[in-house]
């Protein structure tokens, strides 16, 4: 079964990391259905059957996201409060639409690796910062798969900064793919 990719980047044209991804993944659409958020409600009237729908036509879905201000963009927050309802991703009656579906993160992150520490700038862990998207996932009965993530740096200025290569940015898609494909 196909692992649906839902997107949620509000300027995906300037990402480089992100854009890359959806390049890698859209080379197997036999294994991947892409879904950007962002270019399907621009309007942000999301539609909650589709939705649902799409999802359940998945064993397996990843929401990629860059993390901002320590969350998600806001139409993906907007998205989970809208399509997750009573009665479909949880509750009584015919709820529990999401149980058992594997559901994993990908994120990039504008921050580098060392400042998502408690020692570090930022005093959390990435984990820590993602981990209300897990304890959603597990509300729902679905499980877990963890998260996938690029670190990166706040500015162009930073000192420490490293340029992106060619390499960086294949190596970072190619393993994404490979995440996904051993989702547990």
């Amino acid at each position: 079964m196909k692992t649906l990719v839902v997107v949620a980047h509000p300027d995906i044209e300037s990402s480089v990391i992100n854009k890359a991804w959806l390049t890698e993944l859209r080379k197997y659409p036999e294994l991947y259905t892409v879904h950007e958020l962002y270019n399907t409600y621009p309007d942000w009237k999301i539609n909650v059957e589709k939705e649902q729908q799409l999802i359940e036509a998945h064993e397996k879905i990843v929401l990629q996201f860059p993390v901002y201000w320590f969350s998600s963009p806001p139409l993906l927050k907007k998205w989970l409060d809208d399509v997750l309802t009573y009665g479909w991703a949880y509750g009584s009656g015919s709820g529990y639409k999401m149980k058992d579906r594997k559901v994993a993160l990908a994120v990039t992150a504008g921050i580098r690796e060392q400042d998502y520490s408690t020692s570090g700038r930022y005093k959390y862990a990435l984990d820590d910062v993602l981990r209300p998207f897990e304890i959603t996932i597990n509300y729902v009965s679905a499980k877990y798969s963890a998260y996938y993530a690029f670190y990166g740096t706040e500015s162009a200025s930073d000192v420490a900064a490293d340029k992106l290569n060619n390499n960086d940015i294949t190596r970072s898609a190619t393993g994404y793919r490979s995440f996904i494909a051993h989702m547990a």
